[in-house]
């Protein structure tokens, strides 16, 4: 049994900010990836950011200087710092753990996904 539980999302006006949060809790032996996509109403579900496990970085290029991912380890925790926000940006947010359970079973879990909206 793994879950990744969400929050942080929210209304927020164009240029503020938010911090979302995600915590994997179960039978986790250790998380490779972690990261966040985002979809938005009509759009195909996008990769936003991706933190490895040696806490390498990557980002869509629409959120590069204003996103920044984050994990803590010994939380099993991944973080969206998401400042200077655009209306652009408004989506529902998944976070996802590339999980290896005590099992040794190995599998992508997803969030419940939290509502970021930005308003203009």
């Amino acid at each position: 049994q793994v879950q990744l539980v969400e929050s942080g999302g929210g209304l927020v006006q164009a240029g503020g900010s938010l911090r979302l949060s995600c915590a994997a809790s179960g039978s986790i032996l250790s998380i490779n990836d972690m990261g966040w996509y985002h979809q938005a109403p009509g759009k195909q579900r996008e990769l936003v950011a991706l933190i490895t496990s040696d806490e390498r970085t990557n980002y869509a290029d629409s959120v590069k200087g204003r996103f920044t991912i984050s994990r803590d380890n010994a939380k099993n925790t991944v973080y969206l710092q998401m400042n200077s926000l655009k209306p652009e940006d408004t989506a529902v947010y998944y976070c996802f753990a590339d999980v290896v359970r005590i099992s040794k079973l190995r599998r992508n879990y997803w969030g419940q996904g939290t509502q970021v909206t930005v308003s203009s």
